[in-house]
């Protein structure tokens, strides 16, 4: 008689849960029987997601003891945080978290990070070239850069997560001002929802501990 190995639904917090990949984070851990507390600056964002097993937090991630309190008695943490803020958000809310997480003895850590992100046609570098070094998003760029290093020097069971294109709509849009003609509006990589997809089955693997991953469809 064969005997089915049940796997553990964890407990999981989202920091950036109405961004673009961490709504799909939330979404797809909800459909997978997860408890989710999403944590939130603005809790009305998440009015339309109605779900027995959504908790919302509500703090603001450059609160330190904020952060404290919302990592308590979970599982594991997934980041997915933005450039908000002039550019604070992504490195001191990471450092936030994942000095929170080692106060409450908390060590799973699965983190979004988009450097060395690339266009359609496989330049993994080229729209970082062009844009994270120009003038636009250079301070993006250093957020990203704190936010690994944050990570690397913790001694948390972390993944990072590296799109291999951008994941925020169907074309560059914006971020084609002041691309040739034919670099806009170039056809995405990876969605989203494969993102999210990914990063919630490092939940019950580790291969990829204390590793930077890159992914593409």
């Amino acid at each position: 008689m064969l005997c089915r190995i049940k796997i553990k639904k964890m407990n999981i917090i989202v920091f950036g849960a109405t961004g673009t990949v961490g709504t799909e984070i939330v979404k797809q851990a909800l459909e997978k029987g997860y408890d989710v507390t999403a944590f939130l600056r603005n809790p009305e964002k998440m009015t339309s997601l109605n779900h027995p097993n959504l908790r919302v937090y509500t703090g603001d991630v450059t609160n330190a003891e904020e952060v404290k309190n919302a990592v308590k008695n979970h599982d594991a943490v997934f980041c997915a945080l933005g450039d908000g803020r002039i550019g604070k958000i992504r490195a001191l809310g990471t450092l936030n978290i994942v000095h929170a997480m080692n106060s409450v003895s908390v060590r799973k850590l699965i983190c979004l990070s988009t450097l060395g992100i690339g266009d359609s046609y496989g330049n993994l570098n080229f729209i970082w070239k062009h844009i994270m070094f120009g003038m636009l998003l250079k301070k993006a760029f250093n957020d990203h850069k704190l936010q690994e290093e944050y990570i690397r020097n913790s001694d948390l069971d972390y993944t990072i997560v590296r799109p291999s294109a951008l994941t925020d709509g169907a074309i560059t849009r914006g971020y084609a001002i002041g691309f040739d003609e034919k670099y806009k509006k170039l056809n995405l990589k990876i969605s989203r929802a494969d993102v999210a997809d990914f990063m919630l089955r490092q939940l019950h693997r580790d291969d990829y501990l204390k590793k930077a991953v890159s992914i593409s469809n």
